[in-house]
């Protein structure tokens, strides 16, 4: 019980890195926090100009979950301390403890949740979010819609009730992440790549 405790705060900790951050150091860029959305994640930090800089973070993001979450069920953790830890490691990179608890939207993180899962669900919801940015152009619209899809693909997939789960608590912290998006959507304020 102890160490399935310290492996969440772990998750915690290890979610609470922000890669966005480290490349505006690391490239030399604006700190996103500072401009567009002030989000942290990949898509403010590519509205700098440098896509290096957003792959990096994008990939960074990503991997930090998948990592978690592979080492966890690497030791057959599974039920509630893998549902709990794969929130934490969510839930550090949305209110990271070295940022002031202000953090990304956590998109790039949940996929990489899903990715340690099982690599088909994170391609499903990844192709997804894909058809819906290619179609309409919002990067925040198609993170809402995707992740709200995961539970559904998971289910699909037979995936258990766990995944479900996860995938389904995962979806209601990204819509809850979104709800400024949600509004700027509602009212024609959302910042789109349409060219």
């Amino acid at each position: 019980m102890i160490n399935q405790i310290l492996f969440v705060a772990i998750a915690y900790f290890i979610g609470s890195l922000s890669f966005g951050i480290l490349a505006s150091k690391i490239f030399s860029i604006s700190d996103p926090r500072t401009m567009g959305s002030k989000n942290p994640g990949a898509t403010n930090v590519l509205r700098t100009g440098n896509k290096y800089a957003a792959i990096f973070t994008l990939l960074g993001d990503m991997l930090k979950a998948t990592l978690v979450v592979m080492v966890a069920l690497s030791y057959e953790i599974s039920g509630l301390p893998l549902i709990a830890l794969s929130l934490a490691v969510l839930l550090g990179h949305i209110f990271p403890i070295y940022h002031g608890f202000k953090g990304g939207k956590g998109v790039a993180t949940a996929l990489g949740i899903l990715l340690a899962i099982n690599w088909v669900l994170a391609l499903c919801v990844l192709f997804v979010w894909l058809l819906f940015f290619l179609i309409f152009r919002y990067s925040s619209l198609s993170a809402i819609i995707s992740s709200l899809a995961a539970p559904f693909i998971a289910y699909f997939l037979n995936q258990g009730q766990t995944i479900v789960i996860i995938a389904s608590l995962v979806a209601l912290l990204i819509v809850y992440r979104h709800q400024s998006n949600i509004n700027n959507l509602l009212h024609g304020k959302e910042a789109s790549f349409k060219k």
